[in-house]
């Protein structure tokens, strides 16, 4: 993937995750460090949402750190941020 997709995906994610912020009223740190502290949903018509929120941030945060490495891959292979922008059409 390049260091664009990866950003395509992260900001694909992130309209996900602000839905489920939304909805439930936290933001997604909040919620995914209680649902792995074992926290489990008050309403279980909320549980599917849950696991599909837990999923989505687990998908953001290794999408975060594929695009840090791939900046970082790049970087070193360009030491100007013009050689890193990519302008959509």
């Amino acid at each position: 993937m390049t260091a664009h997709d990866i950003l395509t995906d992260i900001h694909a994610l992130e309209e996900e995750l602000i839905e489920f912020e939304r909805k439930y009223g936290i933001r997604s740190e909040i919620f995914y460090a209680a649902y792995i502290n074992g926290e489990e949903p008050e309403d279980e018509s909320w549980a599917l949402d849950f696991g599909e929120w837990a999923s989505v941030y687990r998908t953001w945060l290794s999408r975060q750190a594929d695009y840090r490495d791939k900046i970082g891959s790049l970087q070193q292979d360009k030491q100007s941020l013009a050689g890193l922008i990519h302008v959509a059409a």
